[in-house]
């Protein structure tokens, strides 16, 4: 998934110490945290899942050299001539001072450091996600939409069959037999999992935490309907309720939560994060009883919001699972897994602790099991004595009530505010890619980087994801996909002169480009993260190297396309916000025989001193665009190919 294109802030590695209480387990973020003596899913005592985590290299540190003459191709292809010998000359300054090397230096010794794991893991998580003020929904959060579920069209039919997949899922994360994951055969980091189930962000200032709770102390799985919430707990005397039973609770709670709204306590979690943890801290001040209830959410293994809401194309799916009402979710929950009135359903999740591909896993297996019938759903009998789901009624004076109907305003103008579009690209997958000899990802990337060529006449910074979790405790690098061959790709293919041949060599030099940057962020040798890193070890009072000063520097981190892969043939939809607002988001996913882009972005998008009315749309029809010109530019090779 995509990381957020933030500001970078100062951070200090919060300290450790005992806690008296029992069910939180540990506390995790740039607050005063203090975890307590359990951890649920301890890493010291690896099972099948963890058998590879100590193996695991350490994240490394790139060669200063390396690092400067690949930033200075990545910023010569976005910027002038003359504006790029400000650059040359800031980082042969940086490299010849003596400063380059001296912040090498440090961040080498803070890498060496045997008490620490992964030298980027606390500062990115600060500067990423915990220190961020803005709100996480659009601007953090992600989702999923699923292809609709023919043989449970019942609302409740679908969210217990959803929750039973998820338990089977969930049992193998706690017990550690989930098999791990690999990339070219190469075993990936597992660590993030045990943010997965029973956690939930806790709103500080100045910076978030997160908590997670014992999954064997907290059974229980939080429903939301009409802003109501209601704990159903998935075992009974020692027994897990069957899809069955777990369906008759869901039932149960849209039967009692009636016709009428409650008060949206969800919409809480969608303000700003220092408004929040003021509005928290009141909800836990109005009454002794609201810890005990928020503490039943936060500890929930994961919530479904069951939405009384029935949306019927891609683009309402879209929306409705991004961000829905905005009340009828708890946005701090990692696990938000959505069940419309129709019976179409999706999912949300946090992203501070964990990326994508884990979440995608997740949501795969959930899908792609109940499309099998692999699930084990228990009896068919449903026990008599199964206590009703319990509301959780929280006590609300007059000034949260008025926070409450604040936070709505906000919410109602932000989403106002933002468009989203789903391409549903039908005239080919990767199966046609690869035909043509191609990377399916490098592929796509050419046909995003085509379509903004197409509608802005120019090529500016984009974010790729890149996983580095090959490494301990690995999260992403970016990937630049803008190179000084990408550039000459659209403007060969934009030029009427240009002959096939031509057209389809400047594709292949950018597909080469755009792969060897992908091949070295992967390896944790890109560019971003060790800037960002050397950027950390400035000491107060030192003045920042006019590397960092020079305007090209944030310029080409500026992401008009915040660009990411996660692929699944039972999703319809995958998408998260734009990271700048004069840019788009722009999530993919490349099917056998499709391709599939999520457009996102503010509503009469302004790039560069020019209003674009209805751009997020138009994004989406350069999409097209470039899709079928690339496409037929390919196919015609391989024709000329068959025919010798």
């Amino acid at each position: 998934m995509s990381i957020r294109a933030l500001g970078l802030r100062n951070v200090a590695r919060f300290a450790t110490a005992p806690r008296p209480s029992t069910t939180m387990a540990f506390r995790r973020g740039m607050a005063s945290a203090q975890p307590v003596p359990k951890t649920p899913l301890d890493t010291s005592a690896p099972g099948p899942m963890l058998r590879y985590q100590n193996n695991l290299p350490k994240l490394p540190v790139p060669a200063l050299g390396a690092t400067m003459a690949k930033y200075l191709k990545s910023v010569k292809a976005v910027v002038s001539e003359e504006e790029y010998k400000r650059t040359e000359a800031a980082v042969q300054e940086f490299q010849t001072s003596g400063m380059g090397a001296k912040l090498q230096e440090r961040l080498v010794k803070h890498a060496s450091n045997p008490q620490v794991v992964n030298w980027l893991d606390e500062w990115w998580l600060e500067a990423a996600y915990m220190g961020y003020r803005d709100p996480v929904v659009i601007y953090v959060s992600y989702f999923f939409y699923y292809k609709d579920d023919k043989l449970r069209k019942l609302p409740a039919q679908r969210a217990a069959a959803i929750t039973t997949a998820a338990l089977e899922f969930k049992k193998q994360v706690v017990e550690k037999t989930l098999e791990p994951e690999y990339a070219k055969g190469e075993p990936m980091c597992m660590d993030s999992y045990k943010f997965m189930f029973n956690n939930c962000r806790i709103p500080k200032k100045p910076a978030d935490i997160e908590i997670a709770y014992d999954p064997a102390q907290h059974t229980h799985v939080v429903a939301i309907r009409k802003n109501k919430f209601y704990v159903i707990d998935t075992v009974h005397n020692g027994q897990q309720l069957s899809t069955n039973e777990l369906q008759q609770q869901f039932e149960r709670v849209i039967e009692n939560a009636g016709t009428e709204q409650g008060p949206a306590i969800g919409a809480l979690t969608t303000e700003n994060r220092d408004n929040w943890t003021e509005y928290r801290d009141a909800l836990l001040a109005a009454n002794p009883e609201n810890k005990k209830l928020l503490e039943q959410i936060e500890s929930a293994s994961f919530v479904v919001c069951l939405d009384d809401a029935s949306p019927v194309t891609r683009d309402e799916g879209s929306r409705a699972c991004w961000h829905g009402n905005g009340s009828n979710r708890f946005f701090d929950k990692p696990l938000q897994f959505i069940v419309f009135e129709n019976g179409k359903a999706g999912f949300n999740g946090e992203h501070s602790c964990m990326d994508g591909t884990a979440t995608c896993r997740l949501n795969e297996y959930v899908t792609d099991s109940l499309n099998r019938g692999t699930v084990n759903h228990g009896a068919e009998e449903i026990r008599g004595n199964l206590p009703q789901p319990s509301e959780l009624n929280f006590q609300l004076n007059d000034s949260l009530q008025q926070s409450i109907q604040s936070a709505q305003t906000n919410f109602d103008t932000l989403i106002n505010n933002h468009e989203l579009t789903v391409l549903a690209y039908q005239a080919y997958g990767k199966d046609k890619i690869k035909k043509f000899k191609a990377s399916p990802d490098g592929y796509t990337q050419m046909v995003i980087q085509l379509a903004y060529y197409k509608m802005f006449g120019t090529s500016r910074p984009t974010y790729e994801s890149a996983q580095t979790r090959k490494f301990q405790r690995g999260r992403t690098e970016t990937a630049r996909s803008v190179t000084e061959e990408s550039v000459a790709f659209c403007k060969a293919m934009e030029n009427i002169n240009v002959s096939r041949e031509d057209k389809i060599a400047a594709f292949r030099a950018a597909l080469k480009a755009q792969g060897a940057y992908m091949g070295d962020c992967v390896n944790a040798h890109g560019v971003d993260r060790h800037l960002f890193g050397l950027k950390k070890t400035l000491q107060p009072g030192e003045e920042a190297p006019a590397l960092f000063q020079d305007p090209n520097y944030a310029y080409s981190q500026h992401w008009y396309l915040s660009t990411s892969q996660l692929s699944s043939e039972h999703f319809d939809g995958y998408g998260w916000g734009q990271v700048v607002n004069d840019g788009f988001g722009c999530a993919y996913m490349i099917k056998k025989n499709a391709l599939q882009f999520n457009v996102a972005s503010v509503k009469d998008l302004e790039v560069h001193g020019k209003k674009h009315v209805n751009g997020t749309f138009h994004f989406k029809q350069c999409l097209e665009d470039a899709a079928n010109e690339l496409g037929e530019l390919l196919s015609s090779e391989l024709d000329a190919q068959a025919k010798l």
